[in-house]
């Protein structure tokens, strides 16, 4: 009976779907978007461009184009070096690559900054 429970399911979700579709269909709004859009692709495949290049000529026309920026950059932005101090009191040893770890912070709270930055090994 649960199969049979799924499937009317399914079918009652299909034919939301369908008339939400339906509706869609007959919006203004989405008919010239999609005007539009086949109007775009018609001209990208006449001269033979591809949506990179086509985003490379609205770059050039504005450059606040978000899609621009996401293709001059090179990705994401180098890590920072790993940094490891060792508390010659205690002998714990911290592996970092930022500065506000919890136990640096406590060292530098108990022992100053200074002394703990010469704790950093290389």
């Amino acid at each position: 009976m649960a199969k049979i429970n799924d499937y009317y399911q399914k079918k009652q979700l299909m034919e939301k779907l369908a008339a939400e579709l339906e509706k869609l269909e007959n919006d203004q709004a989405l008919k010239g978007e999609l005007e539009f859009e086949n109007k775009v692709r018609d001209l990208m495949k006449h001269y033979d461009k591809s949506p990179r290049d086509f985003l490379q000529i609205l770059a050039a026309i504005d450059p606040s184009i978000t899609g621009a920026k996401a293709e001059v950059s090179t990705g994401t932005r180098a890590k920072r070096p790993m940094k490891t101090y060792k508390n010659p009191h205690t002998g714990e040893v911290v592996k970092t690559r930022g500065g506000n770890h919890k136990t640096l912070n406590e060292w530098r709270e108990k022992h100053g900054k200074e002394a703990v930055q010469s704790w950093q090994q290389d």
